[in-house]
């Protein structure tokens, strides 16, 4: 199955928002930061595909991979 693409919830002037990558306009606008997480995750989840979550300030501070993560933890054994 093919990846979709990685979402990003951003600040816009009227609150927030969720963008696909390389889209220009929102998928979804929100007025909180919480209710554009939400959406950006259904969305990604359904994609299998990354949620980026930026701040205020633009600068990233959280991402979730919600299909095949180039990197998954190992397991760690006791």
């Amino acid at each position: 199955m093919a990846k979709g693409k990685n979402q990003y919830v951003v600040p816009t002037k009227e609150g927030w928002g969720v963008k696909g990558e390389g889209n220009n306009k929102l998928t979804v606008k929100t007025v909180t930061k919480a209710e554009a997480e939400k959406k950006g995750t259904s969305i990604a989840k359904n994609q299998k595909s990354e949620l980026t979550v930026l701040g205020k300030n633009g600068k990233i501070q959280n991402k979730n991979s919600f299909g095949n993560d180039p990197n998954p933890p190992k397991d760690k054994k006791h």
